[in-house]
């Protein structure tokens, strides 16, 4: 197995973007960067460009929880960026040649997937025909010849016209009833003035099955054309068309991919804007982000070296995991209080047996506002569990 690449240096402070009261990170490094040294998970809100109709997993931006959003911010990791403004006075001084720089360098990351999933598709192929002890040479001989002989079956019009199956027409009166109908030798004569032949008089006579320079129209059955007016084609609205001029040889276009695998051009999707954007400086008339009452035991857990995650469908603030979720179980369900805030002792009897029957404790707790953080902790947390008595 080949070796992970390293990971990108990601350089402290980041820029948090500040969109609409929500806090976001739209760069994938930041986001590993974040998870791997900050212990913040967040939460993926954006979808896949490929995959825009999914509901099960979704891409970048990822929404940061205020209190993960202040915790960064308080040590020093990340800065507060206003988007929307940070946006329309950069565009505003960007040059029309750095745009189309930009472009050309959104084209050449296009060309260079392209290429990459060209060359992966034909190498793909080239196992599968090694595995089944096949020659790529071999192949395209056989689809070639099998395209010729289709080539022949469905061209040759004059063998089905001299086998006397012409007449079936796909749709006609024939073909589509039921009973055979049995055609018997008429003789109708026309005169040679009238060449014209009325494809709905046909339809209407039952004989729409028969098709011109077919074996049966030719022996059997001679149609008597109606009767055309001479006067009706001297008089004419509108002239002739003129003729279409000859079609020009198509000229071949000369592409990059190898035999047999068709390229498809591929797009990509800017995921952050600086670039082509400069980064934003750090405003420090910002304010920090707002956080709720249990910030506190927030702050204290991630202190511990714990992992945070909503914990609405557990009725409490965090779903606290002693390391990354992907490779843990949870063990708290945590709720942050007031020091002096009240509460029903009815809901720490139900967070308690919610948590035993999920496997994990449930934990509140709050700050102490008269106690000194910079000289002891202020933060009491206490943990509860049903047990059977």
């Amino acid at each position: 197995m080949a070796a992970a690449p390293a990971p990108k240096q990601i350089q402290e402070p980041f820029p948090i973007s500040h969109v609409a009261g929500r806090y976001l990170l739209f760069d994938v490094d930041v986001i590993a960067h974040c998870r791997r040294t900050h212990n913040i998970c967040g939460l993926l809100v954006g979808t896949i460009p490929n995959l825009s109709q999914q509901n099960v997993f979704l891409g970048i931006p990822l929404e940061l929880m205020p209190e993960e959003a202040r915790v960064l911010v308080d040590k020093g990791a990340a800065y507060l960026v206003d988007d929307a403004q940070a946006h329309q006075k950069a565009f505003a001084e960007m040059t029309r040649e750095d745009r189309l720089r930009y472009m050309q360098e959104m084209d050449k990351r296009g060309e260079d997937v392209t290429k990459e999933q060209t060359e992966l598709a034909e190498r793909r192929k080239e196992r599968a025909l090694e595995a089944k002890g096949l020659k790529r040479e071999e192949v395209e001989k056989s689809v070639a010849a099998s395209t010729a002989s289709d080539d022949t079956l469905h061209g040759d019009d004059d063998s089905l016209a001299s086998s006397g199956l012409g007449f079936i027409m796909k749709g006609s009166s024939f073909a589509d009833s039921s009973a055979p109908v049995k055609p018997t030798k008429t003789t109708v004569t026309s005169s040679p003035a009238s060449s014209v032949t009325d494809s709905s008089d046909l339809g209407s006579s039952g004989l729409g099955f028969i098709m011109k320079g077919s074996s049966f129209s030719d022996s059997w059955v001679q149609i008597k054309a109606p009767k055309v007016d001479s006067s009706a084609e001297e008089v004419s609205l509108f002239d002739a068309a003129p003729p279409s001029p000859a079609p020009e040889p198509a000229v071949p276009v000369q592409t990059s991919a190898p035999k047999g695998v068709a390229a498809q051009k591929h797009f990509v999707t800017p995921t952050t804007s600086y670039p082509p954007l400069p980064t934003p400086a750090k405003d420090p008339s910002v304010p920090p982000p707002a956080v709720p009452d249990s910030y506190p035991l927030f702050r204290y857990l991630h202190s511990k070296g714990y992992y945070h995650m909503p914990g609405l469908r557990f009725g409490c603030h965090y779903n606290v995991y002693p390391g990354d979720p992907l490779r843990y179980h949870s063990h708290f369900a945590a709720t942050g209080l007031g020091w002096d805030q009240k509460f029903d002792l009815l809901d720490v009897v139900g967070g308690g047996r919610l948590g035993t029957g999920t496997k994990k404790a449930y934990m509140i707790g709050g700050e102490n506002p008269e106690v000194d953080a910079n000289e002891n902790e202020s933060v009491r947390a206490f943990s509860v569990e049903w047990a059977a008595i």
